[in-house]
Protein backbone atom coordinates (compact mmCIF):
# COMPACT_ATOMS: atom_id res chain seq x y z
CA UNK A 1 0.00 0.00 0.00
CA UNK A 2 1.61 3.42 -1.29
CA UNK A 3 1.63 6.79 1.23
CA UNK A 4 -1.62 7.54 -0.44
CA UNK A 5 -3.66 4.34 0.10
CA UNK A 6 -2.06 4.36 4.04
CA UNK A 7 -3.80 8.11 4.34
CA UNK A 8 -6.42 7.37 3.24
CA UNK A 9 -7.02 4.18 5.38
CA UNK A 10 -6.21 6.40 8.46
CA UNK A 11 -8.88 9.29 7.65
CA UNK A 12 -11.76 6.50 7.35
CA UNK A 13 -10.37 4.83 10.88
CA UNK A 14 -10.51 8.57 12.41
CA UNK A 15 -13.83 9.78 10.86
CA UNK A 16 -15.26 5.98 11.73
CA UNK A 17 -14.14 5.85 15.10
CA UNK A 18 -14.94 9.89 15.66
CA UNK A 19 -18.55 8.77 14.32
CA UNK A 20 -18.73 5.81 16.46
CA UNK A 21 -17.70 8.49 19.72
CA UNK A 22 -20.48 11.37 19.03
CA UNK A 23 -23.14 9.10 18.72
CA UNK A 24 -22.52 6.83 21.04
CA UNK A 25 -20.79 9.36 23.63
CA UNK A 26 -21.44 7.23 27.07
CA UNK A 27 -18.57 4.83 25.41
CA UNK A 28 -16.00 6.99 27.04
CA UNK A 29 -17.75 6.47 30.41
CA UNK A 30 -15.12 3.41 30.84
CA UNK A 31 -11.73 2.97 30.49
CA UNK A 32 -11.69 1.10 27.86
CA UNK A 33 -13.50 3.91 26.24
CA UNK A 34 -11.35 6.71 27.76
CA UNK A 35 -8.51 4.84 25.75
CA UNK A 36 -10.74 4.58 22.42
CA UNK A 37 -11.26 8.42 22.51
CA UNK A 38 -7.98 9.43 23.41
CA UNK A 39 -6.56 7.17 20.44
CA UNK A 40 -9.96 8.63 17.86
CA UNK A 41 -9.19 12.18 19.22
CA UNK A 42 -6.10 12.37 18.98
CA UNK A 43 -3.44 9.69 18.11
CA UNK A 44 -5.24 8.74 14.69
CA UNK A 45 -5.78 12.83 13.51
CA UNK A 46 -1.47 13.45 14.71
CA UNK A 47 -1.05 10.31 12.27
CA UNK A 48 -3.08 11.61 9.68
CA UNK A 49 -1.32 15.16 9.45
CA UNK A 50 2.30 12.84 9.53
CA UNK A 51 0.87 10.77 6.77
CA UNK A 52 -0.69 13.89 4.85
CA UNK A 53 2.60 15.79 4.95
CA UNK A 54 4.80 12.86 4.05
CA UNK A 55 2.50 12.05 0.69
CA UNK A 56 2.33 15.65 -0.01
CA UNK A 57 6.38 16.20 0.50
CA UNK A 58 6.76 13.42 -1.85
CA UNK A 59 4.56 14.54 -4.22
CA UNK A 60 6.02 18.05 -4.21
CA UNK A 61 8.86 16.23 -5.44
CA UNK A 62 7.56 15.00 -8.89
CA UNK A 63 8.06 16.92 -12.14
CA UNK A 64 4.57 16.91 -12.61
CA UNK A 65 3.77 18.92 -9.53
CA UNK A 66 6.39 21.62 -10.00
CA UNK A 67 5.28 22.24 -13.58
CA UNK A 68 1.59 22.37 -12.41
CA UNK A 69 1.81 26.36 -12.08
CA UNK A 70 1.07 28.59 -15.02
CA UNK A 71 4.39 30.31 -14.69
CA UNK A 72 6.52 27.03 -14.94
CA UNK A 73 4.75 25.61 -18.19
CA UNK A 74 7.22 26.85 -20.59
CA UNK A 75 9.93 25.01 -18.68
CA UNK A 76 8.43 21.89 -18.64
CA UNK A 77 8.34 22.38 -22.11
CA UNK A 78 11.41 22.82 -22.87
CA UNK A 79 12.18 19.20 -21.45
CA UNK A 80 11.45 18.21 -24.86
CA UNK A 81 13.62 20.83 -26.98
CA UNK A 82 15.23 18.24 -29.43
CA UNK A 83 18.35 20.19 -29.29
CA UNK A 84 21.47 18.49 -27.75
CA UNK A 85 22.72 21.78 -26.24
CA UNK A 86 19.54 22.58 -23.86
CA UNK A 87 21.09 21.10 -20.77
CA UNK A 88 17.95 20.39 -19.28
CA UNK A 89 16.40 18.45 -21.98
CA UNK A 90 19.52 16.58 -22.58
CA UNK A 91 19.08 15.39 -18.69
CA UNK A 92 15.58 14.28 -18.98
CA UNK A 93 15.27 12.87 -22.41
CA UNK A 94 18.02 10.31 -22.22
CA UNK A 95 17.44 9.75 -18.12
CA UNK A 96 20.26 11.11 -16.80
CA UNK A 97 18.15 12.19 -13.94
CA UNK A 98 14.70 10.59 -13.52
CA UNK A 99 12.11 11.82 -15.59
CA UNK A 100 9.36 11.82 -12.49
CA UNK A 101 11.90 13.95 -10.57
CA UNK A 102 13.62 15.81 -12.89
CA UNK A 103 12.98 19.21 -11.26
CA UNK A 104 13.54 17.92 -8.07
CA UNK A 105 17.41 16.12 -8.92
CA UNK A 106 18.56 19.47 -10.42
CA UNK A 107 17.09 21.78 -8.22
CA UNK A 108 17.28 20.80 -4.73
CA UNK A 109 20.26 21.91 -2.27
CA UNK A 110 22.32 18.42 -1.64
CA UNK A 111 23.16 19.70 1.85
CA UNK A 112 22.08 18.57 5.20
CA UNK A 113 19.35 20.90 5.42
CA UNK A 114 19.05 21.78 1.39
CA UNK A 115 15.92 20.07 0.90
CA UNK A 116 14.05 21.55 3.70
CA UNK A 117 14.82 24.80 2.68
CA UNK A 118 13.76 24.14 -0.72
CA UNK A 119 10.64 22.90 0.24
CA UNK A 120 10.26 26.11 1.58
CA UNK A 121 10.92 28.26 -0.82
CA UNK A 122 8.64 26.11 -3.11
CA UNK A 123 5.99 27.27 -0.48
CA UNK A 124 7.09 30.85 -1.16
CA UNK A 125 6.48 30.57 -4.79
CA UNK A 126 3.33 28.85 -4.53
CA UNK A 127 2.45 31.79 -2.62
CA UNK A 128 3.40 34.21 -5.57
CA UNK A 129 1.72 31.80 -8.03
CA UNK A 130 -1.71 32.18 -6.37
CA UNK A 131 -1.84 35.15 -4.23
CA UNK A 132 0.59 37.76 -6.00
CA UNK A 133 2.31 37.97 -9.55
CA UNK A 134 5.06 35.69 -10.72
CA UNK A 135 8.31 37.78 -12.01
CA UNK A 136 8.49 37.45 -16.10
CA UNK A 137 11.88 35.92 -15.97
CA UNK A 138 12.01 33.30 -13.05
CA UNK A 139 15.48 33.28 -11.67
CA UNK A 140 17.13 30.98 -8.84
CA UNK A 141 17.58 32.78 -6.04
CA UNK A 142 21.80 33.05 -4.97
CA UNK A 143 21.98 31.83 -8.80
CA UNK A 144 22.73 27.52 -9.78
CA UNK A 145 25.27 26.02 -7.65
CA UNK A 146 27.80 23.65 -9.60
CA UNK A 147 27.23 21.50 -6.08
CA UNK A 148 23.92 20.79 -7.65
CA UNK A 149 25.30 19.36 -10.73
CA UNK A 150 28.64 18.02 -9.08
CA UNK A 151 26.30 15.45 -6.24
CA UNK A 152 26.18 13.37 -10.09
CA UNK A 153 29.09 14.24 -11.93
CA UNK A 154 31.81 14.04 -9.19
CA UNK A 155 33.52 10.87 -9.52
CA UNK A 156 31.94 10.08 -12.80
CA UNK A 157 34.89 9.32 -15.53
CA UNK A 158 33.10 10.84 -18.53
CA UNK A 159 33.46 13.89 -16.64
CA UNK A 160 36.23 14.17 -14.96
CA UNK A 161 38.50 12.68 -17.79
CA UNK A 162 37.00 14.91 -20.40
CA UNK A 163 39.55 17.20 -21.56
CA UNK A 164 37.83 20.39 -21.32
CA UNK A 165 36.40 19.62 -17.53
CA UNK A 166 39.88 18.33 -16.51
CA UNK A 167 42.07 21.17 -16.14
CA UNK A 168 39.90 23.41 -14.58
CA UNK A 169 38.25 21.21 -11.96
CA UNK A 170 39.53 23.14 -8.85
CA UNK A 171 37.41 25.94 -10.19
CA UNK A 172 34.58 24.20 -10.94
CA UNK A 173 34.39 22.46 -7.32
CA UNK A 174 34.92 25.50 -5.71
CA UNK A 175 32.45 27.17 -7.87
CA UNK A 176 34.19 29.99 -9.26
CA UNK A 177 33.86 28.56 -12.38
CA UNK A 178 30.10 28.17 -13.47
CA UNK A 179 29.03 24.34 -15.21
CA UNK A 180 25.99 27.01 -16.52
CA UNK A 181 28.35 29.81 -17.95
CA UNK A 182 28.83 31.14 -21.23
CA UNK A 183 30.50 29.14 -23.55
CA UNK A 184 29.69 25.40 -21.58
CA UNK A 185 26.20 24.35 -20.42
CA UNK A 186 24.90 27.99 -21.24
CA UNK A 187 21.50 26.73 -22.63
CA UNK A 188 19.45 25.27 -19.90
CA UNK A 189 15.59 26.08 -20.40
CA UNK A 190 15.56 29.52 -22.40
CA UNK A 191 12.25 29.19 -21.25
CA UNK A 192 11.25 32.26 -23.61
CA UNK A 193 12.64 30.94 -26.42
CA UNK A 194 11.11 27.85 -27.47
CA UNK A 195 7.89 29.07 -29.65
CA UNK A 196 9.91 27.99 -33.03
CA UNK A 197 11.62 24.91 -31.88
CA UNK A 198 11.46 21.06 -33.07
CA UNK A 199 10.02 19.28 -29.85
CA UNK A 200 11.11 15.55 -28.99
CA UNK A 201 7.72 13.70 -28.84
CA UNK A 202 8.72 10.12 -27.14
CA UNK A 203 7.74 7.10 -28.87
CA UNK A 204 7.10 8.95 -32.40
Amino acid sequence: MGSTGILVTLIVVTIALTTVLLMRPSITAGTTGKILAFVALCVLPALCIEAGMSTHMQRSEQTQFCISCHSMTTHGQSLYVDDPTYLAAQHFQNHRVSPDMACYACHTDYTIYGPFKDKLQGVKRIYIQYLSTPPAVIHINGGYSNLQCLHCHAGARNFEENPVHRPMMDSLTSNQVSCISSGCHDTVHNASGLAHLKMWRPGQ
